[in-house]
């Protein structure tokens, strides 16, 4: 099932009929191939029925004013992990376990309130000075003259050093966050270690039990502004441990989400660079374009590829008839290169008039709660960068990974200059 795509992608996206398009086929992602396809729809269906796809029959929403269309309405389309929750994988119903992305209202703002407050601008201020401080050791210890892995010494460190602080985890077991954040979202078919829902359980058992210890201390402590604490003294959560399951998929939202965007947009970004010298050079001249750059870089990567929705009740999107549920993927890496809402979509531009205007984080009130905390880590970072004017050579091309999920890259060889 991982086997590469064999046609010439533009010509695969043209000449299938229109009907047998999928993209939800991971491969397309993997090889970085999904762009034909996803034109195509937003230029012919845009709102494109599936039938029996490799992850089921499914509705694609294509185009920017049409995802955050579905976004807004949850009382007819559903996040509610029963009902499929946000990923177009339809997992068995024992686990379809609850988190409060995969919640309606009125739960999810009642779980999503008790963590909103670390993300303040406020707070941000106040983690600028230790993200800061991690990034330049990070940077100050990378080799010189020789090839190494970018994804992991800066994309994986940086990111992961946050997860630990904001948990108030272990700093020298800091790995098993991007570990347990790499199982929970591997597709089974991917060829890794999870080859089944029951594998990945058992993975992630060892991280519900240490974030369950966790708990119990802080519990018995006055709040303090880590997760685990916020959590275990809110109104909203005090009572997940009750609820284990629930637990551990919002302990893997805020693992993933704190992992997976910044990382991703933090190798994308570097990449994307890479193959826009003129952009490199116009941000070595400017470093004021840092914020719009790290905000380009998000949407030039779309580490989110698509979030998913079940239909409440019969319903229209884009002139279809959706029907009661129905599945419906919004492919937010379509949205983020529509003509029609971004100029020069297919372009990376850092310096764009309206730099804000995509759809990485998602739209209403599902938007990503921890936004500002991606662009402060990617914006910090580059800042550290352009002071210590480094030269980056990236080496070769990234390896990306098997999902339709995650924009995730696993590997990007690059050497700095002494």
């Amino acid at each position: 099932m991982n086997a590469p795509i064999v046609l010439e992608p533009l010509a695969d996206a043209q000449c299938t009929p229109l009907d047998q398009v999928d993209v939800s086929d991971p491969r397309l992602y993997q090889n970085h191939v999904w762009q034909p396809y996803f034109a195509r729809l937003r230029r012919e269906e845009p709102v494109h029925w599936r039938e029996n796809g490799m992850y089921g029959s499914f509705w694609s929403i294509t185009k920017y004013q049409d995802i955050m269309d579905v976004e807004t309405r949850h009382q007819e389309f559903s996040s509610e992990a029963a009902l499929g929750g946000i990923m177009i994988t339809d997992r068995p119903m024992d686990h379809r376990r609850p988190s409060f992305i995969s919640m309606d209202p009125p739960k999810h703002t009642d779980q999503r309130r008790v963590v909103a407050p670390t993300f303040t601008p406020t707070n941000m201020q106040k983690m600028a000075i230790g993200t800061r401080e991690r990034v330049r050791r990070i940077l100050d210890s990378l080799p010189r003259n020789e090839v190494f892995d970018w994804v992991d010494l800066v994309s994986i460190e940086v990111t992961t050093q946050m997860l630990a602080t904001l948990f108030d985890f272990p700093f020298e077991q800091r790995r098993k966050l991007t570990f347990w954040s790499d199982t929970a979202i591997m597709d089974a078919n991917a060829g890794g270690i999870v080859d089944s829902e029951e594998k990945r359980l058992e993975i992630l058992t060892e991280c519900l039990e240490t974030m369950t210890g966790l708990w119990r201390e802080r519990e018995k402590l006055p709040p303090r502004p880590d997760l685990i604490s916020m959590m275990a003294h809110g109104e909203g959560t005090h009572d997940l441990l009750d609820r284990p399951m629930e637990f551990l998929r919002n302990l893997m939202l805020l693992i993933v989400g704190g992992n997976d965007t910044t990382r991703n947009s933090i190798s994308g970004g570097l990449w994307a660079l890479h193959n826009h010298r003129d952009q490199w050079e116009k941000l070595r001249g400017n470093s004021l374009l840092i914020p719009s750059f790290a905000q380009e870089a998000i949407r030039w990567q779309s580490p989110i590829i698509h979030m998913r929705r079940t239909a409440l009740c019969d319903a229209q999107v884009g002139g279809k008839r959706i029907r009661k549920d129905d599945k419906v993927v919004m492919w937010y890496v379509s949205g983020n290169r529509d003509e029609t809402a971004i100029p020069d979509a297919d372009r990376f531009i850092i310096d764009r008039e309206k730099p804000r205007q995509h759809l990485a984080f998602g739209y209403g009130m599902h938007r990503c709660v921890g936004a500002r905390l991606a662009e402060l880590q990617l914006s910090i970072l580059w800042e550290e960068i352009l002071a210590r004017d480094l030269k980056i050579e990236v080496m070769d091309e990234p390896k990306r990974i098997y999902s339709n999920f995650i924009g995730g890259i696993s590997s990007l060889p690059v050497r700095i200059a002494a």
